[in-house]
């Protein structure tokens, strides 16, 4: 079928992708890292969502209100959003989409039986017997245990994706498969590790300045090559609209050190780069009741300071990087947030005689002292894995470096069995409460992989969350950052940017922040 679809099509203006790590689900009750997340974000809409400046603007919900007492949220939604063309409704006819739908979306993520990836996001903050009402139609309210500013980022979520329960119950375990939105994109075909097509929605309700009916592409197809060498061959071949970051492989073919075009790729592809809300780190397990950690030097604080310290993470940035992200000497809240200081929150920077220092007052003075330490990696960090092992062996550490596959680590990290791995953190909604979320004791892994557990992080946290001025709250959230920090359950390497390859014949294709798919005003011209 895809094949038919494909060359009919060729001509049209598709939007072409690759995404090398396939896509585990179209569910947005799965929606749990970018590759998801991209595809989800076509296919579906939110009450609210996140603009180019980080605001949250509305998008199903036309307007809300908040209580006096900031616990009860007011939605009021447009009454000219449609679910896509199916047939798991009536006539095969999409259907306007109506409060009740928000409800049944919202309480589907925290349906045990769902075992949504993202049930954590209501955790603790929405009332847990009236959370989500339809008051009529067109009007949602969402009831809050105590005051919680971050809501509506949470809310921008792709997990909070509208769904309508027709496709849910007609679709079953195959709704992973066969998606049902209301987004600017609408679901024609998947055929795993060949091809996702979708097409323009005609009925999307959002218009642009002059009234004209976005999305302006006819359709969106995205590959599965899981090379980055094929995925490279395809752009150079026109065949990809853009590439999302730059394998190691061609880094230096395409970019300098400095991080711009090199003389050959200029006037031929864009290079566009912007700050995004993701963290690159290494994460250390800290939960000394574990017996994994039970001969590990990094259950010792100090040992955790000296891998810190004991390596260059500019030298990094400039040589592996190519300059693309800023060394991470701050906290674990990126720049780009903006409660970012890094005057407020020191980090570390590359000391290899205080590491020494450290190691030393840590009972590992000399030199074999220190048991081997196992870093577990993915493939495409492995040479970044291998820098820090090398410089970090300099000041006395012996560290293996074990590449694995993501799914893998990732399931390592969630069982708390990886000692010391390779890990990102890319922000949901642009809120440092993101961030400092993931070493709030009472969250589980995921979020808080490393299992950190410090009572005053905590209560610095805790008092942010109920915080409404905003400036008093980024101090809180800098006290919480510098708290963990010194701790070090954590070895942040950058702060990221994005980074698109991008063909000159695509225009209005925008990055953002949080570095999401947004391909409503793009158009391709040929």
């Amino acid at each position: 079928m895809t094949g038919c679809y494909y060359s009919e099509k060729e001509n049209g203006h598709y939007f072409q992708y690759n995404e090398q790590t396939g896509i585990a689900s179209l569910d947005p009750a799965f929606a749990k890292n970018q590759s998801i997340m991209w595809a989800v974000h076509q296919l579906y809409n939110t009450l609210v969502e996140v603009d180019s400046q980080l605001n949250i603007v509305p998008s199903v919900a036309k307007h809300w209100e908040i209580s006096a007492d900031r616990t009860l949220y007011t939605f009021y939604l447009r009454n000219d959003v449609f679910f896509h063309d199916d047939a798991c409704f009536p006539n095969g006819k999409g259907r306007r989409v109506n409060a009740n739908d928000v409800v049944y979306s919202l309480n589907r993520i925290t349906d045990e039986k769902v075992a949504s990836p993202g049930a954590w996001i209501f955790d603790g903050k929405v009332d847990s017997v009236n959370g989500f009402t339809a008051i009529n139609d067109t009007t949602v309210q969402i009831k809050l245990q105590r005051p919680y500013n971050p809501i509506l980022g949470i809310l921008s979520m792709q997990y909070c994706s509208i769904v309508p329960h027709e496709a849910v119950e007609k679709y079953g375990s195959d709704f992973r498969r066969h998606a049902v939105g209301s987004g600017p994109f609408q679901f024609v075909a998947w055929e795993e590790g060949q091809s996702l097509i979708l097409k323009k929605n005609p009925r999307y309700f959002e218009k642009d300045e002059t009234g004209k009916s976005l999305p302006y592409l006819d359709g969106v197809k995205v590959s599965f090559y899981d090379s980055k060498a094929t995925e490279f061959l395809l752009f150079r071949q026109k065949k990809l609209s853009f590439i999302n970051d730059i394998d190691a492989s061609f880094k230096d073919e395409v970019l300098t050190k400095k991080g711009v075009l090199s003389k050959e790729w200029q006037g031929k592809i864009n290079l566009q780069t912007h700050p995004y809300l993701n963290i690159e780190y290494l994460g250390l397990l800290v939960d000394s009741t574990n017996p994994v950690l039970q001969n590990s030097p990094t259950r010792l604080k100090k040992v955790r300071q000296a891998i810190n310290y004991g390596f260059d993470r500019r030298k990094l940035v400039l040589y592996l990087r190519n300059s693309l992200g800023i060394p991470a000497e701050s906290g674990f809240v990126p720049a780009g947030l903006p409660s970012f200081d890094s005057t407020k929150v020191k980090g570390y920077y590359y000391d290899p005689n205080k590491a020494r220092e450290l190691l030393k007052e840590a009972g590992f003075g000399t030199k074999g002292s220190l048991p081997q330490i196992k870093l577990l990696t993915i493939p495409i960090y492995a040479d970044i894995a291998s820098y820090i092992a090398r410089q970090l062996e300099e000041i006395g550490f012996n560290v293996q470096v074990e590449a694995l596959q993501k799914s893998l680590l990732l399931e390592m990290t969630s069982s708390s069995r990886a000692v010391f791995f390779r890990g990102s953190w890319i922000a949901d909604y642009p809120d440092a409460e993101n961030y400092l979320s993931v070493f709030y004791s009472k969250n589980p892994a995921p979020p808080n992989y490393t299992r950190y557990k410090n009572p005053v992080f905590d209560a610095a946290f805790e008092k942010a969350l109920a915080e409404t001025n905003d400036s008093l709250r980024y101090k809180l959230y800098q006290q919480a950052d510098q708290i963990m920090m010194n701790d070090a359950p954590v070895v942040p390497l950058w702060y990221d940017m994005a980074i698109h390859l991008v063909q000159p014949n695509v225009q209005g294709f925008k990055p953002n922040a949080l570095n999401l798919l947004e391909l409503r005003r793009t158009q391709i011209k040929n």
